[in-house]
C-alpha cells in the first residue's frame, strides 16, 4: 500500500515540535490504522475472504466494512463475546431480524444465512453502507431475504408484537431515543441485543435503558473481550505486535452491550 502524502501530512503534523500526549496517541490510532490495513490485504491474498470461525463461519465477507476493523470480521473473532448470545437468538428461531444500524451487514447477512426462514431488516442512515450491504446479501445468495432501509420510526416496532423479533442495535447513542417501550409499546415483545455509547450521551445511559425495560425483559451485560485463540497458521510468525493488531477493532473506548430477553 503506497503512502498517501495526506497521510504523512497529518501523522507528521501530529508528530511535530507542539506534540504532547493527546497527539502522539493520535498518532498511534492512525499508524496502527494503516498498518491493519495491510495485514489486511496480506490475511485475504493468503486466506481468501470466507470467515472461518465464530457464529458467521462460511460467510463470504467481500466488502469493505463501513465503520471499524475489517479484520477481526474476516477472522470471524469480531465482538467475540457476543457469541453465545448470537447462538441465543438462532436457537429461538425469530421470524424477523431487525438490525439498526447494519453498515455493511455483518450481522444482518449473517443472520441471515443462519435462520433460513427469517426476514431481515438492515436499517442504517448512510446510503453507502447500505449498498455494501446489498452487495454483501447478493454474494451470499442472501439477497432476497435482507430487505435495506433507512432510519426506523417508533410505530414500525408494532410489528414486535405480530411474530417472533430479534432487534440488534448498534446507532452511536441514538438508542436513548429510539428504544423506548413507551413511544414503541412492540419493543415490549422482542429480544433486544443493544450496544450502548454511554460517552455519546448524558450520564446515565445504561440505566435508563434497563429501567425501561426491566418489567418486560431478562438483562444481562456484555462487555467487550478478545479472542486469539483462533487465529490462523499463516499469522504463527508475525510479530506479537501485530498479532495484537490483528484483534483490534479500533474502539476509543468502552461499548458495553445489553442482552435483553423478552419474558413474554
Amino acid at each position: 500500500m503506497a503512502l498517501d502524502p495526506a497521510f504523512l501530512n497529518r501523522v507528521q503534523g501530529l508528530l511535530g515540535p507542539q506534540a504532547n500526549n493527546r497527539s502522539l496517541n493520535a498518532a498511534l490510532r492512525l499508524l496502527a490504522k494503516h498498518r491493519a490495513m495491510l495485514l489486511e490485504q496480506h490475511l485475504v491474498k493468503h486466506c481468501g475472504t470466507v470467515i472461518g470461525h465464530g457464529p458467521f463461519a462460511g460467510m463470504d465477507y467481500p466488502v469493505k466494512s463501513a465503520e471499524g476493523a475489517r479484520l477481526p470480521r474476516l477472522l470471524g473473532i469480531y465482538e467475540s463475546t457476543l457469541a453465545p448470545i448470537l447462538e441465543t437468538i438462532i436457537d429461538r428461531s425469530p421470524a424477523l431480524v431487525i438490525d439498526i444500524g447494519a453498515a455493511e451487514g455483518y450481522y444482518a447477512v449473517g443472520m441471515a444465512r443462519r435462520l433460513p426462514l427469517a426476514t431481515i431488516w438492515a436499517r442504517d442512515a448512510n446510503g453507502a453502507a447500505l449498498t455494501l450491504c446489498t452487495t454483501l446479501a447478493q454474494a451470499n445468495g442472501v439477497g432476497e431475504r435482507v430487505q435495506t432501509g433507512g432510519p426506523l420510526s417508533h410505530d414500525d416496532f408494532d410489528i414486535c408484537a405480530q411474530q417472533r423479533t430479534a432487534i440488534i442495535c448498534d446507532i452511536e447513542g441514538a438508542e436513548d431515543d429510539l428504544l423506548d417501550p413507551v413511544a414503541a409499546p412492540g419493543l415490549r415483545h422482542a429480544d433486544i441485543l443493544v450496544e450502548c455509547h454511554p460517552t455519546a450521551r448524558p450520564e446515565g445511559l445504561m440505566d435508563r435503558i434497563c429501567d425501561r425495560f426491566a418489567t418486560s425483559h431478562t438483562i444481562t451485560r456484555i462487555d467487550r473481550g478478545l479472542d486469539g485463540a483462533t487465529l490462523p497458521p499463516v499469522m504463527d510468525d508475525w510479530s506479537d505486535m501485530d498479532r495484537l493488531l490483528v484483534l483490534w477493532e479500533w474502539r476509543a473506548g468502552p461499548t458495553p452491550w445489553l442482552w435483553m430477553q423478552a419474558r413474554n
